[in-house]
């Protein structure tokens, strides 16, 4: 069952306008750029709080089956009960689902695809932080590239696939190939404030969810805050 969205809301609006699919295993959502998934140390606003109303019937609100950063926006799968969510989580760490992001960079690489393997770890031994690095004794971490579009100033549009699932893996492994993604606060060249908002969405996602079926696959629309910079670059994908 398809569903289609109506105009983009700002984040905490109505959570039913973001509904991309449903059916009864899974929910997936249009997570909104700025939106944590969790609440955090500093408060505020997060996903959870709006999911009561995706509940259509059932007795508990479905809850994130896999990580999608606050500043990402795009395909949020979530499962609707606890049998689901295992299910749902088994093809995630398995590496089954092939998720498929766009982003800005800024610095155009030299190639029009190719494959970055740098494995990751994190930058300090603090539990509570996030920040990762590239290094030799890290997690093996691949991701799959290919360019979309290129602008006169410098940028590019890439389709990126991460194969494995590491924290922050896509935001570091352009920053550590020369082109890190447009307002990236951490590993990029934004300002900590009044930059342009995270250039990096959560375009498609396939999920093998039924063995006797296809793969279900899932699109976000372009996010309004990344137009603009994606019309620059080109047609994009036929």
């Amino acid at each position: 069952m398809r569903l289609n969205q109506g105009p983009e809301p700002a984040a905490g609006d109505d959570i039913l306008a973001r509904l991309l699919y449903r059916d009864a295993l899974m929910l997936v959502i249009d997570k909104p750029a700025g939106l944590p998934v969790h609440p955090g140390p500093g408060g505020g606003d997060t996903l959870v709080r709006h999911l009561d109303a995706l509940r259509f019937g059932l007795p508990r609100r479905p809850e994130a089956a896999h990580r999608l950063d606050r500043d990402t926006s795009g395909c949020l799968v979530l499962g609707r009960h606890p049998k689901a969510l295992a299910k749902l989580g088994k093809l995630f760490s398995g590496h089954r689902v092939d998720k498929t992001y766009w982003a800005v960079v800024e610095g155009e690489p030299e190639e029009e695809s190719g494959a970055i393997d740098l494995p990751l770890a994190r930058r300090s031994d603090d539990p509570r932080s996030w920040w990762m690095k590239v290094d030799p004794a890290g997690d093996p971490s691949l991701t799959r590239w290919r360019v979309l579009g290129r602008d006169r100033a410098g940028r590019a549009w890439v389709e990126l696939r991460p194969v494995t699932g590491r924290t922050h893996q896509l935001r570091v492994h352009c920053a550590a190939m020369g082109w890190p993604i447009l307002g990236d606060t951490i590993y990029g060249r934004a300002p900590r404030q009044g930059g342009p908002g995270l250039h990096l969405h959560a375009r498609a996602l396939d999920l093998p969810l039924y063995p006797s079926r296809p793969p279900v696959r899932v699109e976000a629309p372009t996010p309004a805050h990344m137009q603009a910079a994606l019309d620059a670059c080109g047609p994009g994908p036929a």
